[in-house]
C-alpha cells in the first residue's frame, strides 16, 4: 500500500509542476503544421514507441492532422536495422519522407537521446537532420530532457519526483499530454465516439 501511495503522490507533484507555457507552444505549432498542411511525424523507442502508434490514430482521427510514425512499420523498420544500422533508422526513413520546413517532429522519449551514452542515437540523428531542414521540433521528454531539450523549438520535459520511477512516470504523461493536445479546442476537429453518445 505505502509504493501505492508514493507513486500517486509522484504523479500528483508531476501534474502540479508540468509547463504550461511549454503545452500550450506545442498545441500552437501543431496549429500551424495542419494550417500550412504539413505532416506530423511522431518518433518513439520501446513503450514510447507505442505510444507514438497511438497519438498517431488520435492526431488523424480527431485532430485532423496528417500524422505517421516510422515504427509502425516493423518490416521497414527491422531492415534498416538490419542493413544500415540503428542509429539511422529513423533519418533514413525521415529523407525518404521527403521531410520538409512545413512539417513538425514530435518526440516522445524518457531520456530525449544522449550520443556521448549512445542513449536513442536514432533520435539525435533525426533531430539534426530536422534542423537543417528546418523542421520545427517538439517533444514529450522525461528526466533533462538530453538532446531533445537542446534542440526542440518547445519540449515538454516530465519532472522527476522520484528517480527510481523517471521511465514509468514519462511514458503516463506521454499519453496524458498528448490526449490534452487533441482534445485543445485549437486542435479537436471531429468529436470522439464516446462524448457524442447521448446518456439516457
Amino acid at each position: 500500500m505505502q509504493f501505492i501511495k508514493e507513486y500517486l503522490s509522484e504523479t500528483n507533484q508531476i501534474i502540479n509542476q508540468l509547463n504550461l507555457q511549454q503545452i500550450e507552444h506545442s498545441i500552437d505549432l501543431l496549429v500551424q503544421t495542419r494550417r500550412k498542411e504539413g505532416r506530423l511525424f511522431i518518433l518513439g523507442i520501446g513503450g514510447s514507441a507505442a505510444n507514438a502508434s497511438h497519438a498517431v490514430n488520435d492526431f488523424r482521427k480527431i485532430a485532423n492532422i496528417q500524422a505517421y510514425a516510422p515504427t509502425d512499420n516493423v518490416s521497414e523498420l527491422t531492415a534498416r536495422i538490419n542493413d544500415e544500422g540503428w542509429s539511422s533508422t529513423f533519418v533514413k526513413w525521415l529523407e525518404i519522407s521527403r521531410l520538409t520546413a512545413n512539417d513538425l517532429l514530435f518526440i516522445l522519449s524518457v531520456g530525449g537521446g544522449n550520443l556521448e551514452k549512445n542513449i536513442s542515437p536514432n533520435l539525435v540523428t533525426a533531430l539534426h537532420y530536422a534542423k537543417v531542414i528546418g523542421t520545427k521540433i517538439i517533444g514529450i521528454i522525461g528526466r533533462d530532457g538530453g538532446y531533445t531539450a537542446t534542440v526542440a523549438d518547445a519540449c515538454i520535459i516530465i519532472p522527476t519526483p522520484n528517480s527510481l520511477n523517471t521511465t514509468p512516470h514519462a511514458e503516463a504523461f506521454q499519453a496524458i499530454i498528448w490526449h490534452l493536445m487533441v482534445s485543445h479546442p485549437k486542435l479537436k476537429i471531429e468529436q470522439t465516439k464516446w462524448e457524442s453518445v447521448a446518456i439516457t
